[in-house]
């Protein structure tokens, strides 16, 4: 039972503050990321947050241009974009889809502050 526990544990830790997998929904990232795709998403990329907090505790790294990353949008929802330029001391970013004809990105909402990365995309 002890082994059990132990890898549960583990398995949390790992998935709450290291790797996370999401669903892709939407075609905003077509032909690249397609609607359904399972993405790895690495959340110590650009330094340590606690989950479900705005911003990071210890930042050790900024997002670069092309990065594409999981973030909280200004209205609260969870997206796939591309980092496409900085603003204000690369403290905000402008999100855009691969897909300009089907992204709700940066072009509506305006640039999106660095805290709200949750991680960067590792693999789809």
């Amino acid at each position: 039972m002890k082994p059990v526990i132990l890898a549960i544990a583990a398995a949390l830790f790992l998935k709450l503050f290291v790797f996370d997998f999401i669903i892709a929904y939407g075609h905003s990232m077509e032909p690249v990321i397609y609607d359904g795709t399972v993405l790895v998403i690495n959340r110590l990329r650009y330094g340590f947050r606690l989950p479900r907090q705005q911003g990071y505790l210890i930042r050790w790294a900024q997002p670069a241009a092309g990065d594409v990353v999981v973030f909280h949008t200004p209205s609260g929802e969870r997206a796939v974009k591309r980092c496409t330029a900085f603003k204000d001391e690369r403290k905000s970013f402008y999100a855009e889809g691969d897909n300009s004809l089907a992204s709700y990105d940066s072009r509506a909402y305006g640039p999106v502050p660095v805290d709200n990365i949750i991680g960067k995309v590792l693999g789809y």
